[in-house]
């Protein structure tokens, strides 16, 4: 592979802690890793140049909450809840029905479009979870064909309990914590409990975490999307590296992430496409709680894969600054996955990063819906999404 500089860059924003953001810089890439960064009169020779012409670069995104492997659509469900339905859990078994009857190849082709579709808006990690099967056969097959696209697949067979185990709830935990675990362990890095109302409690929450956490699976929960409950001070508890939604916290939650290294992963699509209140991130932040903007792209309570309308919804409902929310799209994602390689661009990072028509980040939330992104860099490989006017 050869070095590639990014030059002319209007600004940079790196996370790096001495020089967070630099104004007429350049960017220097070789081996799928960031070698330099510095201003454009220091620039470096490198095999290859780009020139940015003054636009913004950042790093890409780090989505770390989505269900995109699914089939089938949920739209009249969407447009029920604009009428004045409230969004509950059970809605998933639809997509479960609807997913146990696709092909493998049509749910590859599905989920291979959604992330070329995030690819395009800047996102270059992505975390991908099961939870559409919900059988030993249908959650091993999804986890194998998530592997494919990425290397953080999350085991979310404790979705919701599914309509042939409705009177016996207990036998299915059984099945997710013993034959299910034991075929998806080898697919995942990561196991994923929705403790919530509708879907699990806590004290089955718990068992079937500690049941992943003896599999080396690291853990991840929903909680507190539909009311308040335990399962956000359950996720600090058990170590999780994520608790998301947070739509309903109580102070105590709040203290318990502030003292914790679970990171809040908050979903405003969510928020929009359900009529739940937008959480208020101000809130967190200021408790100096970690925070994760994420898609959850999903056919049912959130179908965007936009982290730019995500961060422009933060900014406007959330009591976010642009960086803020850029932050957290970025190095936040990379926190909630545990990852030091990503959503950054310090020296030694992979090179991800993304190039906007704009000169500034805080166009993302400016401009919503506006396609900002001109190009990506995926370990230094240069994909052009559209080309710079």
């Amino acid at each position: 592979m050869t070095s590639t500089v990014i030059e002319n860059i209007g600004l940079l924003l790196t996370h790096d802690d001495e020089r967070p953001e630099i104004a007429d810089a350049a960017l220097v890439f070789d081996e799928g890793r960031v070698v330099w960064w510095g201003a454009s009169v220091d620039t470096p020779a490198a095999d290859g140049r780009v020139d940015a012409a003054g636009r913004c670069v950042l790093p890409g995104f780090v989505d770390s909450h989505s269900h995109i492997l699914f089939a089938g659509d949920r739209s009249a469900e969407f447009e029920a809840r604009m009428a004045g339905r409230r969004y509950e859990a059970g809605g998933i078994r639809r997509t479960v029905a609807l997913s146990r009857a696709a092909t493998d190849a049509e749910l590859l082709a599905n989920a291979t479009a959604l992330v070329a579709e995030m690819r395009r808006q800047g996102t270059t990690t992505v975390e991908i979870k099961s939870g559409y099967g919900l059988s030993v056969a249908d959650e091993a097959r999804m986890l194998r064909l998530a592997a494919t696209l990425t290397d953080e697949t999350t085991f979310l067979g404790a979705h919701v309990v599914p309509a042939e185990y409705a009177d016996d709830r207990a036998a299915y935990v059984t099945l997710v914590m013993g034959d299910m675990l034991e075929a998806c362990a080898p697919h995942s890095r990561w196991i994923d409990v929705f403790c919530d109302s509708g879907a699990f409690t806590e004290g089955e929450t718990r068992a079937i975490i500690r049941a992943g956490q003896a599999r080396g699976l690291g853990a991840r929960l929903h909680g507190a999307q539909l009311a308040e409950s335990g399962a956000v001070q359950l996720a600090v508890e058990l170590g999780a590296a994520s608790v998301d939604h947070c739509t309903y916290l109580s102070d105590d939650d709040v203290q318990a992430l502030a003292g914790s290294s679970t990171v809040a992963g908050l979903l405003p699509g969510v928020e929009f496409s359900t009529k739940h209140p937008f959480v208020d991130a101000r809130r967190l932040l200021d408790a100096g709680v970690t925070v994760a903007l994420a898609s959850d792209c999903n056919p049912g309570s959130s179908f965007t894969s936009s982290l730019p309308f995500c961060i422009a919804l933060a900014v406007r409902e959330m009591g976010m600054t642009s960086l803020e929310a850029v932050t957290s799209a970025t190095l936040g994602g990379a926190r909630s996955l545990r990852r030091d390689d990503v959503g950054h661009l310090k020296v030694g990072a992979r090179a991800n990063a993304q190039i906007l028509d704009a000169p500034h980040y805080r166009h993302l939330a400016y401009r919503p819906g506006v396609p900002l992104v001109s190009s990506v860099f995926v370990d230094g490989v240069h994909e052009l999404v559209r080309p710079l006017a």
